[in-house]
């Protein structure tokens, strides 16, 4: 398959998440629209190396198709990373992005028959974000949905109050964070917990994972456990 043509966007709005991620709104040059399927990714060519290998940074987007040309990217700062550094450090509104895409099979099954579990950590919640908010804009037939997502803290949950929300305008999902290091009124702990609880009595399963190697590869590991088939793990890794 050839590869997508380089294009370029321009921002047009950041807003701090958090006190370590930022929410990028890009508006793509030369087209009144921008398709892509909820789950997919872009990858940005950043100014930060000679090599073009060493240059790109993929990131999911975070928002779902509106029919719009803008695309959203929430970005966390990772402490010695240069993709990140440059971004934080040099992109304003009004700056332009070259980006690729979007690409990726992260994408929602065609046909939604059995549960989903989507799994994930930091911003590894984006794709599911743009998932959750196409299907509550596209009803269709689906078995029940839950996002498991494991912070540290509280103040690091991005989208709260959003996927709260979304709990009450979408039939048959459940919000459930985690954190790790704080106590609070939601669950304690890490992810794993939850969906092996939620799963014990081996229901057919769809099992969505992302976020940082660690997390995914432990995750995948006890899913087969459980006697789930790989077939029903699909990863998107970040870091």
């Amino acid at each position: 398959m050839a590869l997508l043509p380089w294009r370029t966007g321009t921002v047009i709005k950041i807003k701090d998440e958090t006190k370590n991620t930022r929410r990028f709104w890009v508006e793509v040059s030369g087209t009144e629209t921008f398709d892509f399927k909820a789950g997919q990714f872009v990858t940005l060519d950043l100014p930060i190396h000679d090599r073009p290998g060493k240059r790109w940074r993929s990131y999911s987007i975070a928002s779902w198709p509106d029919g719009t040309n803008i695309f959203e990217l929430v970005i966390v700062y990772a402490e010695g990373g240069a993709g990140s550094t440059y971004i934080f450090n040099n992109i304003k509104v009004g700056s332009t992005l070259s980006f690729r895409g979007p690409q990726g099979v992260f994408v929602l099954p065609k046909v939604i028959d059995h549960d989903l579990f989507l799994i994930c950590t930091g911003t590894g919640i984006a794709p599911f974000r743009s998932m959750l908010n196409y299907l509550k804009l596209h009803p269709v037939e689906k078995k029940k949905i839950y996002l498991i997502f494991g912070t540290r803290k509280k103040d690091d949950l991005l989208y709260y109050e959003e996927m709260k929300n979304l709990e009450s305008e979408l039939s048959d999902f459940q919000y459930i964070p985690t954190l790790s290091r704080e106590e609070w009124e939601g669950h304690h702990g890490y992810v794993h917990s939850i969906y092996e609880d939620l799963c014990k009595d081996k229901q057919p399963a769809h099992f969505y994972l992302c976020g940082w190697k660690n997390m995914v590869d432990e995750a995948q590991k006890r899913i087969m456990a459980m006697g789930y088939d790989k077939k029903s793990i699909h990863r998107e890794l970040y870091g």
